[in-house]
């Protein structure tokens, strides 16, 4: 017998509750009147009748109670014996390693072809089980005695390019056993690989009655070279400005010169040669990127390959754009917002938007449905035809950020937001010579580069009174610094201060880049998608917003990951191989998405001989041998929980009935 929560028998300590009702709480004197104690001689009062326990049985009763209550939050259980009638009764459970470092050096064959072999040498009628498993786990048979099935199930497993887990294995592995209700005997074919390993040991637990036999594929450790990451943008604009930075990591590599190609739709456009040190890392940075406009095929390839050739290379998934025209719109002879804000997007986007300048009196003839984003800076009296296609604009799903300055606090009003500036606040006349940022919504997109805008100055700031507005800034006076509203499918953002460095010195800090990049992404409805996925994640293929469209789905190998209902329906997919995915909208877009494989399978350090051993042992429920018997554990929580009532039950009737006897002195 043993306890699963032994240290709650410390809470045996509470048997000293009944003691104390019973002894020390039972004196209690009723104060009575008299008229004078003058005559009665002082004594003392012996107290060894108090110190004496009553109601012994009640006593009992109550500590009993105590410690049944302590007894069952540890939780006790016994190991009860469970028969077994034979080799017959044992479910032999096959389980091979389909991950992506089997497929080094012949691994998955040799891990083949000894499952075959042990299946020749099972007894005739007993049952077995064949499984497959990389990130997830395959049954590819029920508990069959046909051997031939089941050399048919592993003669089809193929090497995939998930990562290994050995954590997925041993718990579908306990939940085999929970509804097999008979011993396993489980085989596992890997190549022990030690990046498979879970964080924690306990994730490996094999239950009781379950023992596992280790097939390595692999004995010793084996070098391999892979690219290992790549920095590359997933939109280009002006090829001239982008950079390609790759890293290049050795295991259990001697130090070597490697030789590193960009190759962008099949064609190499540079190679560099790469000094890499033993068993570590090299970085490499390529400047030259030439492609036409569209999507292209792109990746990073190490040469000459090795024994996992398929990890030297690494895709990702270009498209070549034009760039995106931003409309700005300042008072005249206020150019200078226009100039930071350009300076931001230049620096900071790769040229992925240009910038068109207008004054209020020009724009009467611009459209603003031909901007993928429009900034008014402050601007002055706006005509009414502008402002009205301005709204239409928003409203279709446009984006507008309004800067409110001395122009928009003149005219009280907001053009197109809902809202009007009721004053303006000027720091310098109280008593804090500036105002800062305080409260910040660092999770909002626009503001997850900004660091929460320290050490920028706010001189001068419009008090904004806004309708239904989320707050994503507010000042250090808690007055509101930005502010989204939605209109229609489209965005505005409101800033409670001016784009140049008149009311503030924003555009002179370093937070206020990313803060322009990524408010022309916010309102322009550019999502930062990275260029490359890893093998298991999801790719969405649609928000949740957006109105259902049919699209396909390709998979590396040219065929349809979605059926017909799922194409309509379905918002994201499942990447589950290397290579890359094409996905066809309905309005003619096509994209592509790139997929590698999880860099922690290309570690091909094996476990050590210990930890080997440690596991297969951690489900040992009987001694080794040709043991006719194995133990089972059996918790015993519901049986105390029952002494529980039936001793709650007896207390009540025992109390009840010494309390009735009891009459006050």
């Amino acid at each position: 017998m043993g306890f699963l929560a032994p240290w709650f028998l410390a809470g045996l300590a509470a048997l000293a509750l009944p003691v104390y009702i019973h002894l020390l709480r039972q004196h209690r004197a009723q104060p009575m009147r008299f008229s004078s104690l003058m005559f009665f001689e002082r004594r003392l009062q012996s107290s060894v009748r108090h110190r004496r326990l009553r109601h012994l049985l009640l006593f009992a009763l109550r500590a009993a109670l105590v410690a049944l209550l302590v007894l069952a939050f540890a939780n006790p259980y016994m190991d009860r014996p469970v028969a077994v009638a034979g080799a017959g009764s044992r479910l032999t459970v096959i389980a091979v390693d389909n991950s992506f470092s089997m497929r080094a050096g012949g691994r998955l064959e040799k891990a083949k072809s000894e499952a075959q072999g042990l299946i020749a040498t099972l007894p005739a009628g007993a049952p077995a089980q064949v499984l497959s498993f990389g990130s997830s786990v395959q049954v590819l048979t029920q508990p069959v005695t046909d051997r031939g099935e089941l050399q048919a199930a592993v003669a089809s497993i193929e090497a995939g390019d998930a990562r290994s887990s050995y954590a997925e294995l041993a718990r579908v592995l306990r939940g085999l056993a929970a509804s097999a209700r008979r011993p396993l005997e489980v085989h596992l074919f890997s190549d022990m690989q030690r990046s498979s390993l879970p964080a924690s040991f306990a994730e490996l637990e094999l239950p009781a009655g379950v023992r596992m036999k280790a097939h390595p594929a692999a004995s010793s450790r084996v070098e391999n070279w892979t690219v290992e990451s790549v920095t590359a943008p997933h939109r280009v604009y002006d090829p001239s400005k982008v950079r390609v930075q790759a890293v290049v990591a050795g295991y259990g590599t001697p130090a070597a010169k490697r030789r590193i190609s960009l190759v962008v739709g099949g064609r190499v456009l540079e190679s560099r040669e790469v000094e890499a040190p033993a068993s570590g890392r090299a970085a490499v940075e390529f400047t030259r990127l030439e492609m036409p406009h569209g999507w292209a095929e792109a990746e990073v390839r190490l040469e000459p390959a090795d024994a996992l050739p398929e990890d030297d290379r690494y895709r990702f998934a270009l498209e070549r754009l034009e760039p995106q025209r931003i409309l700005l719109v300042h008072e005249a002879g206020r150019s200078r917002a226009a100039f930071y804000v350009k300076s931001a997007l230049e620096a900071a986007a790769g040229a992925a938007y240009g910038v068109d300048v207008a004054t209020p009196e020009q724009c009467a003839g611009i459209s603003p449905g031909r901007f993928a984003a429009v900034i008014l800076s402050d601007a002055g009296t706006l005509p009414e035809s502008f402002v009205r296609e301005l709204r239409e604009y928003v409203r279709a799903g446009g984006g507008l950020l309004i800067a409110a300055g001395s122009g928009a606090a003149a005219r009280r009003l907001l053009p197109v937001a809902a809202g009007r500036v009721l004053s303006v606040r000027y720091a310098g006349r109280e008593e804090e010579r500036f105002l800062s940022a305080g409260a910040v919504d660092a999770a909002h997109p626009v503001l997850a580069r900004v660091n929460r805008l320290e050490g920028v100055k706010f001189f001068q700031t419009a008090v904004l009174e806004t309708d239904g507005g989320r707050v994503l800034a507010r000042l250090s006076d808690q007055s509101p610094l930005l502010v989204e509203q939605k209109l229609g499918a489209g965005r505005i953002l409101l800033f409670a201060s001016t784009l140049d460095n008149l009311w503030n010195d924003f555009p002179l800090r370093a937070s206020f880049v990313p803060f322009i990049e990524q408010a022309a992404h916010y309102l322009a409805g550019v999502a930062d998608s990275p260029p490359a996925y890893v093998v298991d994640s999801f790719f969405e293929l649609r928000a949740a917003s957006e109105p259902a469209s049919s699209l396909e789905v390709f998979d590396p190998g040219r065929k349809r990951v979605l059926s017909l209902a799922e194409s309509a329906t379905a918002r994201s997919i499942a990447l589950a191989r290397q290579g890359f995915y094409e996905v066809r909208r309905a309005n003619g877009r096509r994209e592509l998405v790139a997929v590698n494989t999880d860099r922690r399978e290309s570690d091909l350090e094996v476990l050590s001989a210990d930890a080997i051993s440690l596991w297969q042992g951690a489900g040992q429920g009987a001694a080794e041998g040709g043991s006719e018997s194995e133990t089972a554990r059996v918790s015993l929580w519901w049986y105390v929980m029952l002494g529980v009532a039936l001793l709650s039950l007896a207390e009540s009737v025992v109390g009840a009935r010494y309390l009735g006897k009891e009459k006050t002195p």
